[in-house]
């Protein structure tokens, strides 16, 4: 089967993509991905809590919590 030339519109697109963290995430299984995705919300909205804290709304001391977890997590 003969190849095609590669479309000059994918290499393009492929240039600003950082394949190597496609690879490494498809290396992980699919709940290895789930978890991951959802450590990442969690810090997503641990953020933006800190935001409305930054902002002058309440303190909650919840999300503080949450934010120190999140960081022995990542330093595991």
């Amino acid at each position: 089967m003969a190849s095609e030339p590669p479309d000059p519109v994918i290499e393009a697109y492929k240039a600003g993509i950082d394949r190597t963290l496609l690879r490494e995430n498809l290396r992980l299984t699919p709940d290895e991905r789930v978890r991951n995705l959802q450590r990442l919300q969690r810090l997503a909205d641990a953020a933006r809590e800190a935001g409305a804290i930054a902002a002058g709304r309440p303190k909650d001391l919840e999300v503080i919590a949450e934010l120190e977890s999140l960081g022995e997590e990542e330093r595991e």
